[in-house]
């Protein structure tokens, strides 16, 4: 049982700083998606260190059967209230679809985002993003850059597909997230590709990455909060798992989430995938 939640609690705010010594120390940390007050209060005392407003709100929210529908306003009214129920983790916010189709107009959303309360604007995309996310950085917004399977062109991928299967994708995906870095980016979010180059693209990037899908060897692991409490609609993803089993309470399962990642138990070889 996870009863004792209280001693999880960080005694400092998580910062980018932090997450990147974490990294150098190899020391793991935890993500989940968090879309109001009261749920961010029970990550805090469960002693997740980073939080992602995430655009699948509009799936496990609204009811949408994608993330497409979701606005830039949906987004900054989440991350306000995620906003103001955080103590000390570390805010992620996505940026919705088509809402840095230019430098420009990614810096006036991003910027939204901020002033609501993110730590952290999230993209999707690969070298294409490098001028979007170079004007972020230099305009003082931390960036994460989204890779792998990317949600928002679900309808050009030809749905939810592991991604980097074969040598030429992974080099491509390897050679963007290298571009996406000296442009900029402090951290990777990884998402559905094999275990392998999760831990090549890792090791091969100076800033966290953060995995989804993407095996054990990420600096960080994220799942939707959804998901990894058994409430998700239809099919759990292979790289799901249920937390809120053996009489937990839901702040308990976030505890034990936090545990199984910090002890390498989570994920298992049963939720990543092969080349």
């Amino acid at each position: 049982m996870y009863s004792d939640t209280s001693a999880k609690k960080p005694v400092s705010p998580i910062t980018l700083s932090k997450l990147q010594r974490m990294k150098q120390a190899g020391e793991k940390f935890t993500c989940l998606t968090c879309y109001d007050a009261t749920f961010t209060h029970a990550m805090n005392k469960a002693g997740v260190e980073t939080i992602l407003v995430g655009d699948s709100l509009g799936m496990v929210v609204q009811g949408q059967d994608s993330t497409l529908p979701v606005s830039i306003d949906d987004m900054c009214y989440h991350t306000a209230a995620v906003k103001r129920g955080n103590s000390h983790a570390f805010i992620l916010a996505d940026m919705p679809f088509m809402s840095y189709s230019s430098p420009n107009q990614a810096l006036d959303n991003a910027a939204k985002l901020m002033q609501a309360g993110a730590n952290m604007v999230k993209l999707e995309g690969g070298s294409w993003l490098a001028d979007t996310v170079r004007l972020l950085s230099e305009r003082g917004i931390p960036v994460c850059a989204h890779l792998g399977l990317t949600p928002q062109a679900v309808h050009k991928l030809g749905g939810y597909k592991v991604q980097g299967k074969d040598k030429a994708a992974a080099d491509l995906i390897l050679q963007e997230s290298l571009e996406l870095v000296a442009a900029g980016a402090d951290i990777l979010l990884y998402e559905c590709i094999p275990s392998e180059l999760g831990k090549s693209l890792t090791q091969a990037v100076s800033v966290p990455v953060i995995g989804i899908g993407a095996g054990a060897d990420t600096d960080g692991q994220v799942l939707v909060m959804h998901d990894m409490l058994g409430i998700n609609i239809g099919r759990p993803a292979r790289f799901v798992k249920n937390f809120l089993t053996n009489g937990r309470t839901i702040t308990d399962a976030f505890a034990a989430y936090v545990d199984e990642v910090k002890n390498g138990t989570f994920p298992a070889p049963e939720h990543t995938f092969d080349a």
